[in-house]
């Protein structure tokens, strides 16, 4: 009978070491450590995939003419520089014979999706394109205001021409309310 009994005991032993220690051990600590293993794997893809994207695009820029860079820059600067943009307006509008009296800056926004801002960079939450609109105050003659808005057009600067008031003169001698609105990257 003890030849019997001996094992039974072994096996009941055995039963309750398995849901007494080990069930609990494997489902708690252990699961949890594998979690933790499986969200830091999932991390470090995460960071492998962000380190080869980060050098193809550097690369991509490598290989990015220089001119064409700076070219880019002073089409959408990293700053509004106010001071440098009136010197601009002041000398193009010097140069096409229009003589600027005023120029106050309206406020700063950032473009919505009306006023061309892609859907995926709305949705993003942050646009990286600020915009600043200004007032300009000028007087000279029909030809000039055409020579000056062709300079506009034609600046490396990206400027848009939102709104022009003309008042009326008889000597041909004109007084132009121009608003415009500048961009600049964030």
């Amino acid at each position: 009978m003890n030849s019997r009994i001996l094992p039974l005991i072994a096996f009941f032993v055995a039963i309750g070491i398995l849901f007494g220690y080990a069930s609990p051990t494997w489902s708690g600590s252990i699961a949890a450590t594998k979690a933790a293993i499986a969200a830091d794997d999932e991390a470090l893809a995460a960071a492998r995939e962000y380190a080869a994207k980060q050098s193809e695009l550097a690369a991509a820029r490598s290989a990015i003419d220089p001119q064409g860079l700076v070219r880019l820059s002073a089409l959408l600067p990293d700053s509004v520089d106010n001071v440098g943009l009136i010197l601009d307006l002041n000398a193009l509008a010097a140069r096409s014979g229009l003589s600027l009296a005023n120029i106050d800056v309206i406020g700063s926004s950032a473009p919505s999706a009306s006023d061309g801002a892609s859907d995926a960079l709305s949705a993003a939450g942050r646009n990286p394109v600020g915009s600043i609109d200004l007032a300009l105050s000028a007087v000279g003659t029909f030809s000039a205001l055409q020579a000056f808005l062709g300079g506009v057009e034609k600046s490396a600067r990206l400027l848009d021409i939102r709104e022009i008031v003309v008042k009326g003169s008889d000597t041909g001698i004109y007084t132009y309310q121009i608003t415009t609105r500048l961009y600049w990257l964030r």
